[in-house]
């Protein structure tokens, strides 16, 4: 059977992924491109007529979704993948998602694609918008300037989406349309480059390469391996062109290809005069000087109220008491005494394996809640304006909008969070980021915030799980304030742009597949690490050094526990139980509450059952519990974690650098937490730990509030 190859290419936030998801359904495999770690895309058309012709499927319809881009300039990493996807691997017919609302600036890359010589359909996304907005946009007119098929579809209602496939299907078997042409001067430049034998035999590439050599494109010079004397005339012919426009060869190009593109949207495009569109009047409000910051933080605090305190815990309390509690605990219970099983099998896989895990999948309805409401927001094109905002607050403490983005993500998971900073240029700006990224709390860390609000904080449950986000974000610019400060992190901040695209409703088939995607992954971590972590804790807390069944006191576990509680006595939770609780959530941040679960004897019972919380209640006081939160919250993130950020530092100095820098932090704040809030908030005395506290307190605002050295050193070197 005969396999066409459909490149998916347009600008981020065009729809593209939408559609993708919308072609290919579950017929998707997600891997990272060769040597780097963006994520690649592709997958097979969902549908039985994959050529249009109905009946039988003659082709076998391969789909890739590229990477977001404005240009075939490698300005990013993405663009470079893009170009080098299209250069080497040849699909047989490019579909590119141009979103209507905003022709010029897409139609932009549509000029550059037409150069490339594949076949080109174009899909306009997005007409709803342009008919709300009053524009009109002609299809067939547009069609005809491209010399191209023009296809109108709906990414979010899933119009057009199979049409314009079936477009591309068809359109490969067409040649490609015929590449816009420059001013005669240019293209009497770009016939000379194309006549130099290295790019001569470049084949249907021939102009492509030449506009590329014209705008001086190194990348493209060593990849072609053209010789010294062909760099020279090639320099001579660009020169003389320069000269002879007054201007470089790269704008030259830039300008007469925005010209054109000018004209054809002009062409083609009636727009409504005056008058702000919906988007603009939202903004307005949103991403006002005064409002921005109070409105973000407004609308977080819901999202963690609802998903905690109120709703939230309505459907935990079911799923721990009634599911995992009464139903799977107890109807697990009544078989193995009914099969006479021993009363060790009964304790490992009723209190040791179903507790553990159950202690971890009974906040599940709290964390698939809080994906709903971040990936709505998300998508509805809130948070892209987080970005914006968090950068004018960013910026006066070292760090840019780029730094906030993987810290979006890494709300839902740390991974994916860390591996979104390769999008930020700046090496040590990237790196910084990697390091404080995990400071916000993720899906894995709710379970722990749930268990600590709803045992200590019955009552203000309601401010205890907000205040950990926005803990986070203190001690995100905590951090860029000192480490900006050292000579491994200073520098001038690379500047930061970024669209902003229209508000819209997402569509619920994306919303909930993000919240599937998350969910599956929690579920399976539960069904995975939880459960052989939860199985190894009951072992050890079971069985003494001769490997016999003993009591808890005597077990392995309690002695490991006792060896490395004094190490956490400071920070206010010495309780072995607790201390190797945190420990274990290096493998995975559920297992602080899976550990604890187990080995407080009643894990069977649910992770917010009453007896559960209270005897966590009976381990703390409220600002010990405090405490171990904001240490579990703070310190080294999971293995998964870890093993991504040596992936993306690429480096183990620097991983052990990061690693060693948050749990530093996580158990000073902990430390200063516990002893200053002992004395302020439970009347206790002051002790030389209290003094050591406010020593430390004193030591940090010295340096937070003393001059950058560094910088000033860099500031006299430039002058």
């Amino acid at each position: 059977m005969k396999t066409i190859k459909i490149a998916l290419i347009g600008n981020p936030n065009s729809g593209k992924t939408t559609l993708f998801n919308d072609l290919t359904g579950s017929n998707q495999y997600v891997g990272n491109w060769p040597g780097v770690t963006v994520e690649k895309k592709e997958g097979k058309l969902r549908t039985a007529d994959k050529t249009g012709g109905g009946g039988k499927a003659s082709a076998e319809v391969i789909i890739v979704d590229l990477p977001g881009i404005y240009s075939l300039s490698p300005y990013s990493l993405e663009e470079v993948i893009t170009r080098d996807f299209l250069v080497t691997q040849r699909p047989d017919v490019i579909l590119n998602i141009v979103d209507a609302s905003n022709l010029e600036r897409n139609l932009y890359l549509t000029s550059q694609l037409m150069e490339v010589g594949i076949p080109i359909v174009v899909a306009l996304n997005m007409m709803d918008v342009v008919r709300k907005n009053g524009d009109i946009l002609d299809p067939d007119k547009l069609s005809a300037l491209l010399e191209c098929p023009v296809v109108e579809t709906s990414a979010v209602k899933g119009d057009g989406s199979f049409e314009a496939a079936r477009c591309a299907v068809n359109q490969a078997a067409f040649p490609p349309p015929a590449p816009m042409e420059f001013e005669k001067t240019v293209e009497a430049a770009l016939k000379e480059i194309a006549s130099i034998p290295e790019v001569r035999k470049a084949g249907e590439l021939k102009r492509f390469y030449a506009i590329k050599l014209f705008e001086r494109d190194k990348k493209m010079t060593d990849s072609l391996g053209i010789k010294p004397a062909s760099i020279e005339k090639i320099e001579h012919i660009t020169g003389v062109c320069e000269a002879e426009l007054e201007d470089d060869s790269e704008s030259i190009i830039t300008n007469q290809r925005y010209e054109r593109v000018t004209k054809i949207a002009g062409q083609s495009l009636q727009k409504k005069r005056g008058g702000l569109t919906v988007s603009d009047k939202i903004d307005q409000v949103v991403t006002n000087r005064w409002l921005a910051i109070p409105i973000f933080a407004a609308i977080m605090f819901v999202v963690y109220y609802i998903s905690v305190s109120s709703l939230g815990t309505i459907i935990t309390d079911w799923a721990n008491e009634t599911l995992f509690g009464t139903w799977i605990s107890g109807g697990a219970s009544s078989l193995l005494e009914a099969a006479g099983a021993a009363e060790w099998l009964q304790s490992l896989i009723v209190g040791g394996l179903i507790g553990g895990v159950g202690a971890v999948l009974g906040f599940l309805p709290q964390m698939l809640i809080l994906f709903f409401f971040l990936s709505f927001l998300e998508d509805c094109g809130y948070m892209a304006r987080v970005a914006f905002i968090m950068d004018r607050i960013f910026r006066k403490f070292g760090l840019s909008g780029k730094s906030f983005i993987p810290m979006l993500i890494a709300s839902g998971c740390g991974v994916p969070g860390i591996m979104a900073s390769r999008t930020i240029e700046n090496e040590k700006d990237r790196r910084m980021t990697i390091m404080v990224t995990t400071f916000i709390p993720c899906g894995a860390k709710l379970p722990i915030i749930a268990m600590i609000a709803g045992a200590l904080f019955p009552d203000h449950s309601w401010w205890v799980a907000p205040s950990m986000y926005f803990f986070g974000v203190l001690m995100v610019i905590f951090s860029g304030l000192i480490l900006k400060k050292t000579r491994l992190f200073t520098g001038d901040l690379a500047p930061f742009v970024m669209e902003l695209p229209r508000y819209h409703m997402p569509a619920p088939r994306n919303l909930f597949l993000h919240i599937w995607e998350r969910g599956r992954a929690f579920v399976v971590k539960a069904g995975t690490v939880i459960f052989v972590a939860s199985g190894m804790i009951w072992f050890l807390s079971n069985f003494g050094w001769n490997l016999k069944l003993t009591t808890q006191d005597q077990s392995m576990l309690a002695g490991i526990g006792r060896f490395i509680a004094p190490v956490f006595a400071p920070v206010g939770f010495g309780d072995w139980r607790a201390a190797v609780a945190s420990v274990t959530g290096i493998a995975a941040k559920e297992n602080v509450v899976s550990t604890l679960s187990v080995l407080l004897g009643i894990a069977d019972t649910g992770g917010e059952d009453p007896a559960f919380l209270a005897t966590v209640a009976g381990m703390f006081t409220a600002v010990s519990a405090y405490s171990f939160m904001v240490f579990n919250m703070l310190c080294a993130p999971c293995a998964a974690a870890i093993g991504a950020t040596y992936r993306e530092m690429g480096s183990l100095k620097w991983t052990l650098i990061a690693v060693g820098y948050q749990t530093m932090l996580a158990y000073t704040m902990a430390f200063l937490i516990y002893q200053l809030g002992s004395v302020l908030f439970l009347g206790q005395g002051v002790t030389i730990a209290t003094i050591a506290a406010i020593a430390v307190v004193m030591v940090l605002l010295w340096l937070l509030l003393s001059p950058d050295r560094h910088a000033k050193v860099m500031n006299t070197a430039k002058a």
